[in-house]
């Protein structure tokens, strides 16, 4: 029965739900499906691998606009003149498709956090009549409606979902990856990512590029740490900076275009453990997907 199922289920909406369901893994080679399990490496920066070079080449490309926006003050819409403690910067140019999400009060913000108590940007985000979901471990309750807008989830946004023998043996699974959640929500589309990982950010990228994830999001705003290689990134230091360079051109692939970068100076200034490359430890980078609808 599951394989009648399969070969003649050809819409999207069944592909993107066999793809990311844990449960249904085995399948997809049946459905015509591939799964990507490494993304494709950048060639080096340089002819002999070189930190140097890498790290250059990684800092200009974070360090430069693809695209340009010219509106990025939501409280031109909110009214709120509270402004929150990072810049998670949006774009609401006509030109995109968030400013008409918004005002038509049909726009979805995910935001991914671990502990932090810095939650203005989503409380002006539901002000605008945005649904919001912040996914925070630390959260006391399983789920907390704030407003008519706005939710907290006692959940942690993770590259793999639980092993389902360990989990089953806890009271409560909290972890668990993006796609999986966006399936038990019944969620298709997101129109702002929101996260601050805290290192946990590259490999939580790559797992959204290697399942297409990335596709359902119309904007990216990501902190992202480089004072170390982050959680289960591995390989020397001029490797891991390739890494990160190598993800970031697959979201240029997707066509998300990079459109502000905050460089945190509060921060330690501090590349891969060093004092090099006038590079701070942590930076918030924004990106549209050009192609979103």
């Amino acid at each position: 029965m599951f394989w009648t199922i399969g070969w003649q289920s050809s819409t999207r909406n069944t592909i993107q739900y066999l793809r990311n369901h844990p449960a249904l893994k085995f399948h997809q080679n049946w459905c015509g499906l591939s799964t990507r399990w490494h993304i494709d490496l950048q060639p080096w920066a340089s002819s002999t691998p070189s930190l140097t070079y890498e790290a250059l080449r990684f800092l200009k490309y974070i360090s430069t606009s693809q695209t340009s926006c010219e509106n990025m003050n939501m409280n031109s819409l909110t009214g709120n003149s509270e402004t929150t403690k990072k810049p998670w910067t949006i774009c609401l140019d006509e030109r995109f498709s968030l400013i008409h999400q918004i005002k038509s009060k049909q726009c979805r913000l995910y935001s991914l956090g671990l502990g932090s108590d810095d939650n203005q940007f989503e409380i002006n985000m539901a002000s605008s009549g945005c649904e919001v979901h912040r996914f925070d471990p630390s959260i006391k309750s399983a789920h907390i409606q704030e407003g008519q807008h706005l939710w907290y989830h006692r959940l942690s946004i993770d590259w793999r979902d639980p092993n389902p023998v360990i989990a089953a043996h806890r009271l409560r699974s909290n972890t668990k990856k993006l796609g999986t959640i966006l399936n038990e929500f019944g969620h298709q589309k997101i129109d702002i990512l929101r996260a601050d990982m805290e290192s946990a950010e590259w490999k939580i990228l790559e797992n959204l590029i290697l399942e297409d994830i990335v596709e359902q999001i119309g904007q990216l705003v990501f902190e992202v740490h480089i004072h170390w290689p982050g959680f289960e990134v591995s390989g020397n230091d001029s490797t891991v900076v390739r890494y990160w360079y190598s993800l970031l051109k697959e979201l240029e692939l997707k066509d998300f275009r990079l459109f502000h970068t905050y460089k945190d100076l509060s921060k330690p200034q501090m590349f891969l453990k060093k004092e090099a490359f006038n590079a701070s430890s942590s930076y918030i980078l924004s990106w549209v997907n050009t192609r979103w609808k």
